[in-house]
């Protein structure tokens, strides 16, 4: 098939560009930045990024034209809510709208797990009304809805890695929250699994890992692998939205929102097993992937220091 991603530009996407190609679909992806993302396609001929404005609806409707099946994937972790209802609900009405003006039929919509309408974030409602569009869009549509993502790449124990490099200790809000934490190749190939089984048609899937794990055992986890084992100190709430007010303050991307504190009020798992009968396959285990990355990365690192100080003497 020919097939359009749109927030494909990014971690994930690169994991589900690569399993797409392997089926030999054609892929655009759409961005903004086309300089700054197209390292991510080198090795994939199948697979192009192209200039657009998604927000646009008529460069949208421009980019879309002539494909079998779009995927929708956009997402945005920090912001204010009128980023979070652009993001994650106008740009799915677009997209619905452009879809059905064109007459494509198929669409797969990349949301999360604990999206809903009474959930306690911005982050999550959004992403429950779009879900909430796609579902009422009379599309063959099929939404995944994946706990917490990590792979090469990530942001997430990367960033705990990367925290336990320079701080004693790792003070975390919703230390005690629970998470399922799903591989990136995994979410990669279920999506290349619904697009092969018409089955898939009108599902909404959670993707999950094997394992459940806190917040503070994941993060522990990271810095163990990094060789800076970490204690991690649980905030409670007041403080932890404090923490991340004075994060978003500070220059750079920021590492960590109020909205994420919101987030973290409730545990980011399912009570549905993993599709495993529909998709054919069964998720990787967090520690047979972590360490290849993160374990990898501090291994790098150890090698460097010493022929630094082979080189002193």
């Amino acid at each position: 098939m020919r097939i359009a991603i749109i927030g494909g530009a990014g971690f994930i996407g690169s994991y589900i560009a690569e399993y797409l190609s392997r089926d030999d679909h054609s892929l655009d992806i759409a961005t903004r930045q086309r300089e700054r993302h197209k390292g991510m396609l080198l090795h994939l001929p199948s697979a192009e990024l192209v200039e657009c404005n998604v927000h646009d609806s008529r460069q949208l409707r421009d980019f879309l034209a002539g494909h079998d099946a779009v995927i929708s994937m956009v997402g945005i972790l920090h912001g204010s809510r009128a980023a979070f209802e652009k993001a994650h609900v106008t740009l799915v009405a677009g997209i619905i709208d452009a879809c059905k003006a064109l007459g494509i039929r198929r669409l797969l919509h990349i949301s999360a797990l604990g999206a809903a309408a009474n959930a306690p974030s911005d982050y999550q409602q959004t992403k429950g009304k779009g879900e909430a569009l796609v579902k009422a869009s009379g599309l063959d549509y099929t939404i995944l809805r994946p706990s917490v993502v990590f792979g090469a790449g990530d942001s997430f124990l990367n960033m705990f890695a990367g925290l336990a490099r320079i701080a004693p200790v790792l003070p975390l809000g919703g230390a005690d929250t629970r998470f399922a934490p799903v591989w990136a190749g995994d979410v990669a190939q279920a999506v290349a699994a619904c697009l092969r089984t018409p089955a898939s048609i009108g599902q909404s899937l959670d993707l999950t890992g094997p394992r459940e794990y806190t917040l503070r055992q994941l993060a522990g986890y990271a810095a163990r692998l990094t060789g800076h084992p970490r204690g991690v100190i649980g905030l409670p709430e007041g403080i932890a939205m404090l923490q991340a007010t004075l994060m978003e303050l500070l220059p750079g991307p920021t590492l960590l929102s109020r909205d994420n504190v919101r987030s973290l009020r409730v545990d980011n798992i399912s009570s549905q097993p993993f599709p495993s009968a529909l998709l054919g396959f069964t998720p990787a285990a967090l520690e047979s992937i972590a360490p290849q990355y993160l374990g990898a990365e501090e291994s790098n690192r150890l090698l460097d220091r010493y022929r630094e100080r082979a080189a002193r003497e």
